[in-house]
């Protein structure tokens, strides 16, 4: 019923610009997105918050301090769709960028977290 569909990862080289776009597709049931985040995940490490942003208002974001001043979130309620803008890339920030969101869907109304499946973003030196 819910599915994340992200776009945008590829190389990159060192101080260049990627916009990921991750996309919610839910189909047979009524739905509210609560919020809507990146995370990311380099080889060897773990899984970490790059960003997040409060539905639908967007008027609550947070940056990891390593992205600070160099990423936006930001989405747009009629596509349904997230938004990352990752200027001045640097190697670090190689890794496995993951979407994120908490949905509440019919019958129960329950909240649940739903991953998107992954892109990879690799910047060279």
């Amino acid at each position: 019923q819910v599915q994340l569909v992200e776009s945008g990862g590829g190389l990159v080289q060192a101080g260049g610009s990627l916009r990921l776009s991750c996309a919610v597709s839910v189909s047979g049931t009524s739905f509210s997105i609560a919020d809507m985040s990146w995370y990311r995940q380099a080889p060897g490490k773990q899984r970490e918050l790059v960003a997040r942003i409060s539905m639908p208002s967007g008027s609550s974001t947070d940056y990891a301090d390593s992205v600070k001043g160099r990423f936006t979130i930001s989405r747009d309620n009629a596509k349904n769709t997230v938004y990352l803008q990752m200027n001045s890339l640097k190697p670090e920030d190689t890794a496995v960028y993951y979407c994120n969101s908490d949905i509440r869907t019919m019958p129960t109304w329950n909240l649940n977290d739903y991953w998107g499946q992954g892109t990879q973003v690799t910047v060279s030196s």
